[in-house]
């Protein structure tokens, strides 16, 4: 059993933020000793000639060690760490050296996602204070010259706000600064996957009717970033266009991948990356079973979520949890992983 590439991600200290649309949901934080980088290394590490390691799937960075943990996974990693375009504003508000560290690194931007004016921000973040910390945020990355990228999670209560965020770009002057040191600002919006924090929205979920109420100058900037041509592209199909394509499909598949990604969370519990980490898609324990069991389970589709799509055709799953005349708007994939994330809560198959 070799794998090309196998990525670990350990959710060892958590998140300050508790998303209202996290696809990862927001579960408790942990304290990992750090001592289990390097132990959980060298568990995966006879499976692949390639192993690629990090200490966080939530907050990068959410530790006062995160410059000794980012050279500790570079170093156990087998080839170059990817930082990602991706940092913590909660450190970026607190720590003075993190903007330079990041920098350092050779990120040239970074993303941040808003939800609307201070209030509406603060709330779907789940924590007082975060939209003042997001502006605070994006003056430092300007002041090392990264530039923010804003993401913006729509859904039918806050598509309204969308009037606020458009000012904010505009009177914080981003396309300007940033090109002063050569860098682009970037945005874009969409209604992210409809899985773990964020499947709680499905009622309020945007139609074809909703995106109207996109102010042309935000448009522009998300058709530039996906490279789409309309804004209907970026959003999706209806669900009753995807329910009745489905049910016709009796297709089923495999998530078995040969670069894997794995999430490890505070408890040991792995899952694959492919959907929320939920007990559907436990593969095992780390601790408990050892890592050869994890793998193995991954491999045979043994994760309840897993063998439920390699055994139960896409038809039965849409008959059983979709809905034949929703306007709601679904990338294929995404509606996919809402039916069999339902089908299997509701079968508690874990």
């Amino acid at each position: 059993m070799k794998f090309q590439e196998i990525t670990v991600c350990l959710d060892m200290h958590g998140c300050p933020n508790r998303c209202k649309h996290c696809w990862l949901s927001a579960t408790p934080n942990g304290n990992m000793p750090f001592s289990e980088i390097e132990s959980t290394a060298e568990q995966f590490r006879p499976f692949t000639d390639c192993l690629q390691i990090y200490d966080w799937y939530r907050e990068p960075d959410f530790t006062e060690k995160y410059r000794e943990h980012f050279e500790i996974c570079s170093r156990l990693s087998d080839s170059p760490l990817d930082h990602f375009e991706v940092a913590s504003f909660w450190r970026l508000a607190r720590d003075g050296g993190y903007g330079k560290w990041l920098a350092s690194l050779g990120l040239k931007k970074i993303q941040l996602t808003l939800f609307g004016d201070a209030r509406t921000t603060d709330f779907y973040i789940g924590r007082k204070g975060a939209y003042q910390e997001l502006l605070k945020a994006m003056d430092i990355l300007m002041e090392n010259k990264i530039s923010p990228r804003i993401q913006v999670f729509v859904i039918r209560n806050n598509i309204d706000q969308l009037g606020h965020i458009e000012n904010l770009i505009k009177e914080l002057n981003l396309e300007n600064r940033c090109r002063a040191y050569g860098g682009e600002f970037t945005f874009f919006l969409h209604q992210g996957s409809c899985d773990g924090e964020n499947e709680k929205w499905y009622d309020a979920w945007v139609t074809p009717e909703d995106l109207g109420k996109i102010p042309p100058l935000l448009e522009a900037y998300t058709l530039r970033h996906f490279g789409a041509k309309n804004i209907a592209d970026v959003f999706g199909r209806t669900e009753q266009s995807l329910y009745e394509e489905l049910i016709t499909d009796a297709s089923t598949a495999s998530y078995v991948s040969d670069t894997p990604v794995f999430y490890i969370d505070k408890d040991f519990n792995v899952y694959p990356n492919i959907s929320t980490p939920a007990p559907h898609w436990l593969l095992g324990n780390l601790k408990q079973d050892g890592v050869r069991t994890v793998l193995e389970n991954y491999v045979e589709n043994k994760s309840a979520a897993q063998h439920t799509r390699m055994t139960v055709p896409l038809c039965e799953l849409a008959k059983a949890q979709g809905d034949g005349t929703s306007r709601r708007l679904f990338g294929r994939g995404d509606y996919i992983e809402l039916l069999l994330n339902r089908y299997c809560r509701q079968r508690n198959l874990y």
